[in-house]
C-alpha cells in the first residue's frame, strides 16, 4: 500500500502546482494520505508489523515566505522515533517557490528517513524550483515542456516507489563488495574502521578494493553529451586512468560500493568527488544496472560533520548516479588523531553491524 506523507504548514495549505503533479503521479494507484503531525505521530506508533513494507511516498511543498514548521516537526518525529521507518521504502517529491532548497531539503530528508531505516530506489528525489529551470534538459530530451517533464518525473517516481525491493531475499551467491578509498594506511582511521568491518565480514563476502591514490586522478572536464556517451557505451571515459582501468570494470561486478570517506573540510576528498564524477560515462550506459546496486559509505570526521558528508553521498550516488540507497547506509564516527577510531565507544561492534547489512 502506498502512503503519501504530505509535510504541510497550516498557513500554507493552497498549493496547486504540486497538487496537480500529485493528481497525475497518484492516478490510478490506491493509496492514503497522511497531512497531518498527529496522523504521523500515530502511525509511527502503530506496531512495526504494521509499518513493515510501506511505500512511503514523502511530500513537501516549501512555503512562500520563511521556514517551514510542519518540517521541522515531522522531523523531530522520526528522530524520536529512531526505527520508526524500519523495513520501510520511500521517495521524495519537493516543490519550492524559487531557486533555492529544494535539493538541500530533499537529500536532508532522504538522510534522515534513512537512518530511521528507510531504503530508498535509486533517483528517489524529485525537485522542482520556482521556475522549474531544473527541467529544461529534461524537457528537452522528452520533448515536453517542463509542466509536463515534472508530471512524468513524478509519475515515474511513483511507478519506481511502488515496484522497489530493496533486499533480494532470494539471492544465494555471496555478496561482491567493491570497496573504493583514497587514503593511507599508515595513518588512516577510515581504512582502519574498514579493517574491522571485513575482519567480521569473515570471508561471506567477495571483497575489492579499488585504491584511487594509484596514478594522476583526473576530474570531468564535461565533455558534450555526444562524446561522453561514445565513450560510455564502449565502457571508458576519454580521460583513461585508474578509474576506467580498474573502477569502471569492478562497479559492473560488484553487489554493493562501499565509500571510505574520511572528511576533508566537510566535504568528500577531491579524488572521490572526481570518482563520483567520471561515473557519468558509465552511468549513461548502465543506468538500468546502477539501480540494482546498494551503496554504503564509512565516514570518519576529526572534528564534526559526518552528516553533511552523509547527504552528499546521498545526493551524488542516490538522487544522481540512481544507486540503491539502503537503510543505515552509513556508519559515522569522529576520531582525529592517527589509531583513534580504535577507542571509540562499541566500534568492534558497530563495525559488526555494519557487516551484516554488507551482506543483505
Amino acid at each position: 500500500m502506498l502512503t503519501v506523507l504530505k509535510i504541510v504548514d497550516k498557513n500554507n495549505i493552497n498549493h496547486p502546482r504540486i497538487d496537480s503533479v500529485l493528481a497525475t503521479a497518484l492516478a490510478g494507484h490506491e493509496h492514503t494520505t497522511i497531512d497531518t503531525i498527529d496522523g504521523f505521530v500515530k502511525w509511527c506508533q502503530k506496531p512495526a508489523e504494521q509499518r513493515k513494507g510501506s511505500a512511503l511516498l514523502f511530500v513537501l511543498p516549501w512555503p512562500d515566505i520563511g521556514v517551514s514548521l510542519a518540517y521541522g516537526q515531522w522531523l523531530n518525529e522520526i528522530l524520536n522515533h529512531p526505527h520508526c521507518l524500519a523495513d520501510c521504502t520511500g521517495a521524495v517529491l519537493i516543490d519550492g517557490p524559487s531557486e533555492f532548497f529544494t535539493k538541500k531539503k530533499g537529500r536532508e530528508l532522504i538522510f534522515i528517513a534513512n537512518q530511521a531505516g528507510c531504503s530508498f530506489p535509486g533517483k528517489s528525489l524529485v525537485e522542482a524550483t520556482g521556475s522549474l529551470a531544473n527541467f529544461n534538459i529534461l524537457a528537452q530530451i522528452q520533448g515536453l515542456d517542463n509542466m509536463e517533464a515534472y508530471k512524468k518525473s513524478a509519475t515515474d517516481l511513483v511507478e519506481k516507489l511502488l515496484a522497489f525491493k530493496p533486499f533480494d531475499q532470494t539471492k544465494k551467491h555471496k555478496p561482491y563488495i567493491l570497496a573504493v578509498h583514497a587514503s593511507i594506511y599508515q595513518t588512516s582511521n577510515t581504512l582502519l574502521l574498514w579493517d574491522l568491518v571485513k575482519k567480521a565480514l569473515n570471508d561471506r563476502a567477495d571483497l575489492e578494493e579499488v585504491s584511487l591514490r594509484n596514478g594522476e586522478i583526473i576530474d570531468c572536464r564535461g565533455c558534450n553529451y555526444e562524446t561522453c556517451l561514445h565513450f560510455g557505451e564502449n565502457g571508458r571515459c576519454f580521460y583513461g586512468g585508474v578509474i576506467v582501468d580498474q573502477a569502471y570494470p569492478a562497479i559492473k561486478r560488484c553487489d554493493a560500493i562501499v565509500l571510505l570517506c574520511p572528511n576533508y573540510n566537510d566535504s568528500l576528498s577531491a579524488n572521490l568527488t572526481a570518482f563520483i564524477n567520471r561515473l557519468t560515462a558509465l552511468f549513461r550506459k548502465d543506468f538500468a544496472t546502477f539501480a540494482t546496486k546498494k551503496f554504503y559509505a564509512l565516514i570518519v570526521s576529526g572534528y564534526s560533520g559526518g552528516d553533511i558528508v552523509a547527504e552528499q553521498v546521498i545526493d551524488a550516488l542516490n538522487c544522481n548516479k540512481n544507486f540503491m540507497l539502503p537503510s543505515n547506509f552509513a556508519l559515522i564516527e569522529t576520531a582525529n588523531a592517527p589509531k583513534s577510531i580504535l577507542q571509540c565507544a562499541d566500534i568492534e561492534t558497530k563495525a559488526a553491524e555494519m557487516a551484516e547489512k554488507l551482506l543483505r
